[in-house]
């Protein structure tokens, strides 16, 4: 699927930089940055003076009080290329103390792993950067070209104080930047006892979060009503609730299903995908969400005395679509909806796809296989959506890419935004590894 790359043989990481990253990662945690309860200033002094430490100049910016983000440089070996963005997010999501094991901002480590909120989402790999950064500046290590490192505020809200307001008050910061990796990718996906798929995100699906609001006429609850708003909202998001999109088969996902096939032994039909994920094993539950377009409603808002019926109705739906779909989206729903129901956006952007090839893909796959042999590289979608979104409108190729082996016992996918998130020690040592490795080819 990819050439090696070539070049000079990257040093390889030291082991003060896979010690330190534990102790960086616990640290990070301790700040509690949830968002929307809380801000990131105090982390991103904090990120600030970690890189101060050995010499690397950067630069604090608040978009708000105490939404704050972090930018540094370091120069690389060619400076004719383009430089590489590398960014990660310094906000988690909230985590109620009460649902978990250990108390979810603590940071212990227990059993192997390095526990709290924020320990896969993403402050492994926020840790992973800084350790990577401090490694270099300590032993003068040169990355192949010039490295953006970006520490940002307010992913989890959609960037509207951190990734969109830099690009839009501050686009000098990515002067030269043509490529950049982020969160979404580079995990490792167990395909048996010994193999792992390392699922790269070269493709994102888009969003489209939508406000629905139905009106009608308001009454006694007693009075028959056929223009009750609340019956009309309910009715269309049963609608959306239960409406399955069809599948589309679009590049990323048709390229792992077949790498998962062959290392399966298996025969990937796409005439009859449900038939081929059959035989995929736990791949097809994993690949089930990036097959469709989606729409979930999630909030639901509607009258105020048990005795009146509304005459408004409200409701959130988190619409989904994938690269060259999002018209399919738009039309379905409008068709879902009834008559009295109207939409309109809460946060709409982009669906992203970039091709698998390159030297910064073939980099990504040459330094997960020099860390793990029985490791293979396949092209991703994410079903989500991350800053790299915002990076995109300024023409930047984006990739997500973290560099984390995990157990084969792990369902990594359940812990983001979930109770007991923790991230294995192994895991951020592996993360350090492949980082150096793949910044001193890239």
């Amino acid at each position: 699927m990819n050439t090696p790359a070539t070049g000079p043989v990257p040093l390889p990481a030291s082991e003060e930089a896979q010690r330190e990253v534990v102790e960086l990662c616990a640290e990070l945690i301790r700040f509690d940055t949830s968002n929307p309860t809380s801000d990131e200033r105090a982390c991103a002094d904090w990120v600030v003076e970690r890189l101060a430490e050995v010499g690397i100049d950067s630069e604090l910016i608040e978009s708000a009080p105490g939404r704050a983000s972090v930018f540094a440089r370091i120069a690389g070996a060619d400076p004719t290329r383009g430089a590489l963005l590398v960014h990660g997010h310094l906000d988690v999501v909230p985590a109620d103390a009460s649902e978990w094991q250990v108390p979810p901002f603590s940071g212990e480590i227990r059993d192997g792993y390095l526990w709290g909120r924020g320990a896969i989402d993403m402050k492994d790999t926020v840790a992973v950067m800084l350790a990577t950064a401090r490694h270099f500046a300590r032993t003068g290590t040169r990355p192949a070209r010039d490295l953006v490192l970006a520490f940002l505020a307010d992913e989890e809200a959609g960037g509207k104080f951190g990734a969109h307001w830099l690009v839009e008050h501050r686009p000098e910061l990515f002067e030269g930047v043509t490529e950049a990796i982020g969160e979404g990718g580079g995990f490792s996906f167990a395909i048996d006892s010994t193999r792992r798929l390392y699922p790269i995100e070269n493709a994102q699906r888009g969003m489209a979060w939508m406000e629905l609001t139905a009106t009608g006429r308001a009454g006694h609850g007693s009075s028959p009503n056929d223009e009750n708003a609340v019956t009309d909202l309910a009715e269309s998001l049963t609608r959306i609730g239960r409406h399955t999109f069809p599948i589309r088969l679009i590049e990323p996902v048709r390229e792992l299903l077949a790498e998962a096939a062959r290392l399966y032994g298996v025969e990937f039909d796409e005439d009859d995908i449900e038939g081929s994920l059959a035989r995929l094993g736990p791949v097809s539950e994993f690949m089930q969400v990036v097959l469709r377009n989606s729409a979930n409603p999630t909030m639901l808002q509607g009258g105020y005395q048990t005795n009146v019926i509304p005459g408004r109705a409200t409701a959130r739906v988190d619409g989904r679509f994938l690269p060259g779909h999002e018209q399919e989206l738009i039309d379905t729903i409008d068709e879902l909806l009834l008559p009295s129901v109207s939409r309109e956006w809460v946060n709409h952007d982009l669906a992203m796809e970039t091709a698998f090839e390159g030297p910064l893909v073939d980099a990504m796959c040459d330094a997960v296989r020099a860390e793990d042999p029985d490791g293979h590289p396949v092209p991703y979608c994410n079903p989500g959506g991350t800053d790299a979104k915002a990076f995109t409108h300024l023409g930047i190729r984006c990739f997500g890419f973290k560099g984390l082996k995990l157990p084969h016992d792990l369902d990594y996918g359940r812990l983001f935004h979930g109770v007991d998130e923790r991230v294995p020690l192994e895991g951020l040592r592996f993360g350090v590894r492949v980082m150096t490795r793949l910044l001193q080819s890239c």
